[in-house]
């Protein structure tokens, strides 16, 4: 039997968006997604009312999205308004001809609503670190919001957006250095008083899922660049904008045309917030306000961790031999053991990716075998990973794709959620316990003993044993060479 459907609309500022998913394996499937670039922010006047074209745009949208919620029973349809019909005096006249359109309740959140919600969307689609900095830049309004796990410790709504810094700053078109020095400005000036409330709740990790961080991070891929947003990458695409001296002429390597009317205002408002708050780094998330939406109406979202729930989804799908993958997490353990004893691997986070690669390493023998290692990359850089930021998505798909033969060190290079030696020595790891396994069978291992130093791995174990398997004593010895392209030496000993 079929799932049923579930349908959330979001009636954004900058744009109208519908989310159709199901449930399979216990993990969602977007079936389907809408957006239609409405802008309706910028049909707000000084006096707060919605201009009649402004209106007309959203209100054609909803009706193709009208179409579509035909087929979804209501108690699974959510519907939120934000920022500008928030603001817009006349917003009773627009919701009511929706309701109309679209039969269905929509509930106008309040700042903060929205701010919890997006959050909620961030917590269950990200677990790199419980710990967050949730940054969430909408249209005409920006939520801050610092929390641990699924609680929320502080909370705030601001009245700027990129739409409406877009109408504030940059109405002509022209892209300046000015314009844009007054734009952070104002958004510092608005950001500047949480700051000392802020500074008293310690987190680990900022993320974001609004359209800006997504256009960056697009750009970023384009291009071939490390994951992770800096304050250094913000300034350069700043610079990069400006030399476009227009917005209808801004032209940059991976930007969707459809992002360019706001990405100034919206990286204006970013540049404030990474300055205000000393920020490093930010990270794309994969959920914000309509995934918030969304889990909080599936069943039991709460119950199982969020990585659990996708590599259970991603092994029944693509029907994994689990009892193999424990085997192998069981050395895993062990061998990790050793590398954290040599102080060459000292993170648990390390010890965790390894594990889901571990799970997920055969995910594409259910295509074929003689290239399954690159079908298992594939389907993992293509797959929506819920509980996996980017970086750590990267560092998953290199180790699954390097887990045994030729070891390609560009690829190794290419990820940025480690080093490029820790990711050495985390896939020596995995390519060591799958060898060691390689029987796929419920036999008690003997015990063995590693001792690493530096670029030398000793691997101590019983002659009789070794004796007793030459397939993977063979292996063994020919996995020095291997290791030998990222200068890392494997020598066999008895015991």
């Amino acid at each position: 039997m079929t799932s049923p459907l579930y349908a959330v609309i979001d009636l954004g500022s900058n744009s109208f968006h519908m989310l159709i998913t199901r449930l399979v394996a216990g993990s969602v499937q977007v079936v389907d997604k809408v957006k239609r670039k409405v802008r309706l922010a910028s049909g707000l006047n000084s006096e707060n009312l919605l201009d009649d074209a402004a209106i007309e745009r959203g209100l054609e949208c909803l009706c193709f999205f009208a179409e579509r919620l035909q087929d979804i029973p209501q108690e699974n349809v959510r519907i939120v308004a934000t920022a500008t019909l928030r603001l817009a005096s006349n917003r009773g006249a627009f919701l009511n001809k929706a309701h109309d359109i679209l039969g269905q309740r929509i509930n106008l959140l309040s700042g903060i609503q929205e701010a919890e919600i997006i959050y909620l969307g961030v917590a269950h689609t990200s677990c790199c670190a419980s710990k967050r900095f949730v940054i969430d830049i909408g249209g005409a309004s920006t939520e801050l919001i610092i929390g641990d796990n699924y609680s929320i410790k502080h909370i705030t709504s601001i009245n700027m957006g990129c739409v409406t810094f877009n109408n504030l700053f940059f109405s002509n078109g022209e892209v300046t250095t000015s314009a844009f020095t007054k734009a952070i400005q104002s958004a510092k000036k608005l950001i500047e008083p949480l700051l000392e409330s802020y500074q008293k709740t310690a987190w680990e990790i900022a993320l974001s899922g609004s359209g800006t961080l997504q256009a960056l991070a697009e750009m970023q891929h384009f291009n071939h660049q490390t994951t992770g947003i800096t304050l250094k990458y913000l300034n350069e695409i700043k610079q990069n904008l400006i030399n476009c001296k227009n917005i209808e002429k801004i032209n940059l390597l991976g930007l969707a045309k459809e992002r360019t009317p706001v990405i100034t205002s919206g990286l204006a408002i970013l540049i404030a917030i990474f300055e205000v708050f000393a920020i490093k780094e930010i990270q794309l998330s994969s959920g914000a306000l309509r995934e918030g939406l969304l889990y909080e109406m599936l069943p039991k979202s709460k119950d199982i961790s969020i990585r659990q729930r996708t590599i259970n989804s991603l092994t029944e799908k693509f029907h994994v031999d689990m009892a193999h993958t424990k085997r192998i997490k069981k050395q895993i353990n062990t061998i990790f053991k050793y590398f954290e004893k040599a102080r060459v691997l000292n993170k648990s986070q390390h010890l965790t990716l390894l594990e889901a690669s571990c799970d997920l390493h055969e995910v594409g023998l259910l295509l074929e075998y003689k290239q399954h290692q690159q079908h298992s990359a594939y389907i993992l850089k293509h797959t929506e990973l819920p509980g996996f930021v980017q970086k750590e998505r990267q560092l998953i798909t290199v180790l699954v794709l390097l887990y045994k033969g030729d070891i390609d060190i560009n690829a190794l290079r290419s990820q940025s959620e480690t080093t490029y030696q820790e990711a050495c020595y985390l896939l020596t790891i995995l390519r060591l316990a799958v060898i060691l396994c390689q029987r796929r069978k419920d036999e008690t291992l003997p015990i063995y003993k590693i001792d690493v130093r530096d670029d030398v791995i000793n691997l101590y174990l019983p002659r009789k044993w070794l004796a007793q398997h030459p397939l993977i004593k063979d292996g063994l010895r020919q996995e020095n060479d291997y290791l030998s392209i990222i200068n890392l030496s494997l020598n066999i000993n008895y015991h």
